[in-house]
This record gives structure tokens, sequence and C-alpha cells, in this order.
């Protein structure tokens, strides 16, 4: 695979198998994007929530036993709750779960998940008792038929917003996204050299399209250079950073361009 697209930092496990295998690859930060907990719209009672309440209803110890709302919040009602989310394979799974449980794998399995994000709307947006977890550019395109619910963290409760992520409010719900190239290939096809070069100089017009949070435009002529002097590995070390502001993440993305070039 010439390039491969994330929704977190690459995992240690990967980085063991891309050793294994001898891939060297470059890490590119492309965007932003707010997980966003939505639920129906005709929902009256939840507004806010808070990760502690997320975890409630949503950890390993909850599977079977956490079946209505009111056992999330004593002050919402007793009515059945259903709970939609991404699969064990994808990486939003893994960056909520961490945020709100602890650990990237500590989750409950008897919940509706699909690793097809308008699965995960639909399943919202035509079920009253719903709750939803995935990234902003699905509700951004289905403000319609969904609620987000703003989020309590260490600057309040903030809903999901371009606004509120390049503020640095929306904690610990924001997260950047990245690019993976596999440095082998582009330095053997120079049209991948090409795609992925106008790729990042048009970035925020595509970013912004798909409905995601844009890097500022002075951070993409960063990520122009980390591409131009091939600088392989991930500068997050296989670790999953949960609450990063958006200026710590980029700091941290941006680490390897302090490292003098090999020789």
């Amino acid at each position: 695979m010439a390039i491969s697209n994330a929704s977190r930092p690459i995992n240690s496990q990967e980085l063991k198998a891309c050793a294994a295998r001898g891939i060297r690859f470059i890490e590119l930060p492309i965007a932003f994007d707010a997980l966003t907990v939505a639920v129906n719209p005709r929902n009256s009672w939840a507004r806010t929530i808070s990760t502690e309440e997320l975890g409630r209803l949503w950890n390993r110890g909850a599977q079977g036993r956490i079946k209505r709302w009111n056992q999330g919040n004593s002050a919402w009602p007793a009515r059945p709750i259903t709970l939609c989310g991404p699969d064990k394979d994808s990486g939003t799974f893994d960056y909520f779960n961490k945020a709100v449980n602890g650990n990237a794998a500590n989750s409950r399995s008897d919940y509706s998940s699909s690793e097809d994000d308008n699965v995960l709307v639909n399943c919202v947006a035509s079920d009253l008792q719903s709750l939803g977890y995935f990234g902003y550019s699905y509700y951004a395109a289905n403000r319609n038929r969904l609620r987000a619910l703003a989020v309590e963290g260490p600057k309040g409760a903030v809903h999901p917003s371009l606004e509120a992520v390049q503020k640095e409010r929306y904690l610990p719900f924001s997260r950047p996204l990245f690019l993976y190239i596999n440095n082998a290939q582009l330095l053997e096809r120079p049209e991948l050299q090409r795609f992925v070069t106008a790729f990042v100089r048009q970035a925020p017009r595509i970013v912004e399209t798909a409905g995601a949070i844009p890097l500022p435009e002075s951070t993409y002529r960063l990520v122009e250079t980390k591409l131009y002097r091939h600088v392989l590995g991930s500068s997050f070390s296989g670790d999953l950073p949960v609450g990063l502001t958006v200026s710590q993440a980029l700091g941290r993305s941006f680490q390897q361009l302090k490292r003098p070039l090999p020789r």
C-alpha cells in the first residue's frame, strides 16, 4: 500500500509490524477532527455529556448491565438506550475509548457497530433512544438528522465546531488526522510524489470540502517540508495521546524536523 489515511497515530503494534517487514514511512498530519457525540434530534433530555457519563455507558463493565439512559445520568429518563459506534478496528474506536475509559480496548461490545460511519449516522437518526459517536464530517453532513451534544471538558461544555477545535476549546475530543506514505514507493514512483505534493498544497480546500477541519496554512508548509526531506517514522512513538490541543499535537508532529538529517 502506497498511502494510508488514519484517524489516530500509528500504534506500537503497527510500528513493530512495519519494522518486521522493512517498511519505512512518512507521517503527515493533514487535518483535525472533532470526534462528535450525537443523539436523535427528537431527544428532549440530553444536551451535554461528560467523559465520565460516556465511560459509564461504554466501558467493558457496562456490557449487559447498563441498558437505560438514567444509568448514565440519573436526571435522564429510564428509557432504553441504543448505542451506536465504530467497530474495534477503527481508529475512532481506539481514540474514544482511550479518552473515556482510559484504555483503547476498554469497550463494551453489545452495541450497534459498523466500520461505515454512514451506518452509524442512520442508527442515531432513525431511533429516538439512540446515542452514537463518529467523526465530525459525518455530523456536519447530516446536521438536519442529528443533534450534537456539548462535551464537558476542561474548557466547560463545548459543542464540536471548526472554531472550537482551532481555538483549542473542544477537549478531549479534538484529534489530528494523518496520511502515512510508504517511503520506498514514494522514491520509486514520481507520480506518487507529484500526487502527494499536490494534495498537501491543496489540502486546506480538500479538507474543508470533505467536512474536516483544516490546519493553519503555515502548518501545511511544514508538512510539505517534512515530505520533501523524507523525514521518516512517527513523532508519536506508538502512543495514542488524548486531549492534546491543536498546538501541542502539531508541535509533536513536527519534532522530527528539528533533528539533523542522517549523513
